[in-house]
């Protein structure tokens, strides 16, 4: 399966393929990175499989590094898929991921339907 375009809420977006090539430094961070401006994007929808299982050791520095490149290029990045295990495995983690959503760049979400939640909550709202 290939990455392909998509828009949701009106947002276009390059959604990644979960069986595509793992993310596992910055390089393939940037690669990605320039798949959006190719395509005039600035969001990537990437799913959690995509992340090599590195990203979520934060002693290594990995998901920082990668996410620094997303905010450099001023790319939005959404990770979509369950990372329970992930977060009960670490209390650092599951903060990182709590200051991370608190802001629009980059989000750490369960489902679709949670991301068109809060891409509905970004909308400019009419004025009754």
């Amino acid at each position: 399966m290939a990455d392909t375009l998509t828009a949701i809420q009106g947002v276009r977006m390059l959604a990644c393929a979960p069986d595509g090539a793992k993310l596992t430094g910055e390089r393939e961070a940037v690669e990605l990175i320039g798949e959006t401006m190719y395509h005039g994007v600035e969001w990537i929808l990437l799913p959690v499989e995509r992340l090599d299982d590195n990203f979520f050791q934060l002693k290594n520095r990995l998901a920082g590094h990668i996410i620094q490149k997303f905010v450099t290029y001023r790319r939005r990045l959404v990770i979509l898929g369950d990372i329970t295990s992930q977060i009960e495995q670490s209390s650092a983690l599951t903060a990182f991921i709590y200051e991370t959503n608190r802001g629009n760049q980059v989000w750490f979400l369960k489902d679709l339907a949670e991301l068109t939640a809060r891409l509905e909550d970004m909308q400019p709202r009419e004025p009754q």
